[in-house]
């Protein structure tokens, strides 16, 4: 049988994992781990182990002590906090037997940094990517922009932190934090012009399939509503940024359309928060990495069904076995 463990399985993107894999027909087992020992991740996972925190001193070692307990054989990240750990210490965990589920390190690094990012997006001329700043001068700033524009953190996922500046009042309680904390960007289209795409890549600069949903976000930056659609920008774009970037496995690229021109939100070097609803409708990127990494099976584009998902509250019961 083969073990699989997956990090931050009490958050939407870790449960979401849990929940694809056990519809893959794999015959996994599947461990999940989280600092709350309250939460959702029990119902999904076939061991739950508590963990500590990600930037704990002792983290690595129990981590490595978990997939020897459990004979791990692929461990999944489910947080950015653990992506961004494991990366460091990839060759020292896989010395245990286990595979890590991990992207291109060099682009792990780039997209941690919006700013980062975009300065390697400008330097190779790219077009999908949206004008950024981190000048600290509103007139100048609302000169090249137009007013709203946005504050948006160097570091951070979806949609939170995000500050519409509309007068000068608005931008001067944040203009401290510009270039060390926050940069500015335009307003680019709009909610019902955003599309989320995961490609499963070969690191070679190439990929083998990939999925898009047209998405609106709730307040949590996560996806609330999506329709399975195919845009050819989209296939153009994700050939172009993948000789570029060069990822490996699940990779999501989150774009909109801005007057007619599709443009790069960001590139999320993980699997993201809407693969339970690509699983349903035939992508199941999880499946694609478990058969790719450790059954070294080809990978092709799935037969993807056409439909919307609406996410909702639910409650899950756990009875005391008592």
């Amino acid at each position: 049988m083969i073990n699989i463990l997956v990090s931050g399985a009490s958050g939407i993107v870790g449960y979401g994992i849990l929940r694809s894999l056990k519809k893959s027909g794999l015959g996994l087992r599947l461990i999940g781990t989280t600092i709350y020992n309250d939460s959702v991740a029990q119902g999904f996972c076939d061991v739950f182990e508590q963990a500590p925190l990600t930037n704990d001193s002792g983290y690595i070692k129990w981590l490595i002590k978990i997939i020897k307990k459990h004979t791990v054989d692929l461990i999944i990240p489910g947080i950015d906090d653990d992506m961004y750990k494991w990366v460091d210490y990839v060759t020292e965990i896989e010395k245990n037997g286990t595979k890590v589920l991990i992207n291109n390190p060099e682009l792990i690094s780039l997209c941690k940094d919006k700013w980062v990012f975009y300065q390697a997006l400008r330097k190779e001329n790219v077009a999908y990517a949206i004008n950024s700043s981190i000048n600290s001068d509103f007139n100048f700033l609302a000169n090249k922009y137009g007013l709203p524009f946005i504050l948006k953190p160097r570091r951070g996922f979806g949609s939170k932190g995000i500050v519409r500046v509309k007068t000068f009042e608005d931008f001067h309680m944040h203009r401290e934090n510009m270039d060390s904390i926050l940069i500015a960007q335009p307003i680019i289209g709009n909610e019902d012009e955003e599309y989320t795409t995961s490609a499963f890549c070969d690191g070679k600069g190439d990929f083998f399939a990939s999925m898009t949903l047209k998405r609106k976000l709730s307040k949590d930056g996560f996806t609330e509503k999506a329709e399975v659609d195919n845009l050819d920008e989209i296939q153009d774009a994700l050939s172009n940024l993948c000789t570029l970037f060069k990822p490996i496995g699940p990779t999501n690229f989150q774009f909109r359309m801005h007057k007619g021109t599709l443009k790069l939100l960001e590139i999320n070097p993980r699997v993201s928060s809407s693969t339970s609803i690509r699983t349903s409708f035939g992508y199941n990127e999880c499946q694609m990495a478990v058969e790719y990494f450790l059954e070294k099976k080809s990978i092709e584009q799935p037969e993807i069904k056409k439909g919307k998902a609406i996410r909702y509250v639910e409650d899950l019961i756990i009875y005391d076995k008592s």
